[in-house]
């Protein structure tokens, strides 16, 4: 008796599933000072797939990591991409030369981090 072995390929799709898509990414940002405050505008881009996986928000944070404001994002934004978002009244201590923005998703959790460097 012969045996014959059938092997089936699995083909897998290029466009990405749900819940696959990779962390959200800072694409650039920026920090205006408005009196004694600043307020932070950060691009990201994340391919937001709905509810169930996007960008949720993200951290404005010293370089030792010391959170200084939370930007939450309410809804995906699947056919908005990249997309900016500012955060206003961030209190920067005096002398801080750089911060650090991490993005957030829903699934993933945080992202990689992203530095900035402060005008004088």
């Amino acid at each position: 008796m012969r045996h014959v072995l059938f092997l089936t390929a699995l083909a897998l799709p290029i466009t990405p599933l749900p819940g696959l898509a990779d962390a959200p990414v800072v694409l650039g940002a920026t920090a205006v000072q408005s009196g004694a405050t600043h307020t932070i505008s950060v691009t990201l881009r994340h391919a937001d797939t709905g509810w169930a996986h996007y960008a949720d928000g993200w951290s404005v944070q010293l370089p030792d990591g010391t959170e200084l404001g939370y930007r939450t994002l309410h809804h995906p934004h699947v056919e908005e991409q990249p997309f900016t978002r500012s955060l206003g009244g961030v209190n920067i201590p005096g002398g801080t030369k750089r911060l650090v923005l991490v993005p957030h998703d829903s699934v993933h959790g945080w992202g990689d981090p992203f530095e900035i460097t402060l005008g004088n």
